[in-house]
């Protein structure tokens, strides 16, 4: 099955998994995408965003099949041992990970799709009280930095990358990254972005066009005020030679001390 999110932006979720296949990909993704963890056992006793993930996977089963205040009330114990929200209606695809967890809240009709990794204190959150879909839509390979909101009925493309505590409120086009508040897109890479292992998680490398406008001012005051020394030297050495023209040709001024030796 292939959900269409726009004319260019597809999530590939073909090839439905069963319900423990889906649990196995979601915890063996983690050593992919943090160094950090070292063994499964390791992942599953200590990994708050796993834990929400794998909770995730029940309660949207649940929500489906009309056990929905179930679905929510193990989605808000849930959220009370992991401090992540996620609403059981939000459809999430294959290997999502949370790294670090805090904060982080997925809405209800919010969509994500492969491969997506979210950093602490990330909301994808709606913008109106009607009753219909309100929540982002993620595509494959998204990277959403901490401390990021992506608000609305608004779409971005597989391959994105969301710059740390940027708001967004547009679409943003597919192998992109967008920073800022709002968010704008600084860079567009025209092709997928991906390290050696399919995801991109070097959100460090972020352009910053706010810095890059402050080094080029930088840059212009330094020659400006080297500019600027060398008119004031040589103006300072125009003037010296109109000092020494002067002092050759016109008359010596006798000084009160010589005038009165001469008369004595």
């Amino acid at each position: 099955m292939v959900m269409v999110m726009s004319e260019n932006t597809k999530i590939n979720t073909e090839k439905p998994l069963s319900f423990f296949a889906q649990w196995r990909e979601d915890v063996y993704c983690v050593f992919g995408r943090d160094p950090a963890a070292h063994s499964v056992w390791e992942i599953l006793l200590t990994y708050a965003g796993v834990h929400a993930v794998l909770t995730h996977r029940v309660t949207h089963r649940l929500w489906h099949a009309n056990w929905r205040l179930t679905a929510r009330i193990l989605a808000a114990f849930s959220k009370m041992i992991t401090s992540v929200d996620i609403h059981p209606a939000a459809t999430i695809g294959r290997r999502l990970f949370i790294d670090h967890a805090l904060g982080v809240v997925i809405g209800e009709t919010a969509v994500i799709g492969n491969d997506v990794t979210l950093y602490h204190g990330v909301t994808l959150g709606g913008t109106t009280w009607n009753k219909e879909k309100r929540h982002p839509t993620l595509g494959n390979n998204v990277m959403v930095g901490s401390g990021a909101k992506i608000l609305g009925a608004i779409t971005l493309g597989n391959n994105v990358r969301v710059g740390a505590n940027s708001v967004v409120i547009k679409d943003v086009p597919a192998c992109c990254t967008v920073v800022g508040i709002p968010g704008r897109v600084i860079q567009s890479k025209g092709t997928q972005i991906q390290s050696m292992h399919g995801i991109d998680l070097d959100h460090h490398l972020i352009p910053d066009p706010v810095g890059k406008a402050i080094a080029c001012l930088m840059e212009r005051i330094d020659e400006l005020e080297a500019g600027q020394k060398q008119a004031l030297k040589v103006l300072a050495e125009d003037s010296c030679d109109v000092c020494d023209a002067e002092s050759i040709c016109a008359p010596r001024k006798e000084t009160p001390v010589k005038r009165a030796v001469g008369a004595a």
